[in-house]
């Protein structure tokens, strides 16, 4: 992967953190600003689609954890009924 070259002004505060965090990691100072760069430029990033793209069926409220056991019960059932001998290649 090319890099490129960037100059920041940064906290000396922050500076002490990270050059600490480097040696007791046994990395560089440089990768731990990638690291931090990169997961600013996701945090900001705009999205080609929207992260839920399809609308589910559902009672518009959080489900209580009786309703979700027997949810998950019943897809067990289900594929387990649908596969009568699991595990093996078709």
């Amino acid at each position: 992967m090319s890099m490129k070259r960037t100059n920041v002004y940064a906290d000396p505060k922050d500076l002490a953190i990270i050059k600490e965090a480097a040696k007791r990691r046994g990395i560089s100072e440089a990768e731990i600003i990638r690291q931090g760069i990169h997961l600013a430029a996701m945090a900001n990033r705009v999205w080609d689609e929207p992260l839920f793209s399809r609308t589910f069926e559902g009672p518009g409220r959080t489900p209580s954890t009786t309703e979700v056991r027997d949810a998950v019960a019943d897809a067990v059932r289900r594929e387990t009924s649908a596969d009568p001998h699991p595990g093996t290649a078709a």
